[in-house]
């Protein structure tokens, strides 16, 4: 495994008419928290669709522990261990917690992910539909932590997760986050999408600022707080 297990070099992505990503450098250590962060608009969704193949890139690398993946297609990349967690907890309504988690990985495999979530063993039998905001969000990280069952697929390696606290209280927000930190023990590593910095920087190993397209800082916590020109330019002047 190389010490950069995913590289992102001079990546531009354009959806429909307008360039949304341009000369976009990013780069994620092996078992790290990194955090993008940066305003409504930004690009941030876009970045995480280019990684996992959901959008097709213009110009530019994405590299996976060594591996330019660009051309895969997105079940590749999942084999290799790339998982997408997008916004909005895209879940089957009509299947219970159960059934969802049975469409990814056969049921003798769900014990490992669950430990994460006990709040869903007991919700097991229960229609996704009927579960609160933060259930489902849960659900959703599980799916997310499942190894499929074809032997040609791998572990999750790379979570990326696109707007956790998106539509959820506060307090389910503060239930969730110190499990993606604890996910990096486990030797998975994330990169996770948010807007709302207070709510990630406390356990992020990593920072990134996107302003309007590009990367405008990469660094630590500490880097970050010492210069808060960088975040006020990114919010306010988006």
């Amino acid at each position: 495994m190389t010490e950069q297990l995913l590289d992102i070099r001079g990546l531009a992505v354009s959806r429909g008419p307008g360039e949304v990503l341009r000369d976009v450098n990013l780069a994620v250590r092996a078992g790290e928290l990194a955090v993008l962060l940066g305003a409504n608009g930004a690009g941030k969704s876009t970045l995480l669709d280019a990684v996992s193949g959901l959008v097709a890139t213009r110009a530019g690398e994405v590299r996976f522990d060594g591996e330019e993946v660009s051309g895969l297609s997105r079940t590749r990349r999942a084999r290799l261990g790339i998982r997408h967690v997008e916004q909005g907890r895209a879940i089957f309504g009509d299947l219970t917690v159960a059934e969802n988690l049975a469409v990814v990985a056969p049921r003798q495999s769900h014990a490992e992910a669950l430990e994460q979530f006990p709040e869903l063993r007991k919700r097991m039998d229960v229609r996704a539909a009927m579960l609160s905001g933060g259930e489902q969000q849960m659900l959703v990280l599980a799916r997310a932590l499942l190894s499929p069952a074809s032997k040609r697929a791998t572990g999750t390696r790379l979570l990326l997760l696109d707007e956790l606290s998106l539509g959820l209280a506060p307090i389910v927000v503060a239930r969730l986050l110190p499990i993606v930190r604890s996910l990096t023990d486990r030797g998975i590593t994330v990169l996770l999408v948010e807007q709302f910095a207070h709510l990630v920087l406390p356990i992020a190993d990593t920072v990134h600022v996107l302003d309007r397209g590009t990367i405008v800082f990469s660094g630590t916590q500490a880097e970050l707080e010492a210069d808060p020109r960088i975040l006020h330019k990114a919010y306010l002047a988006a």
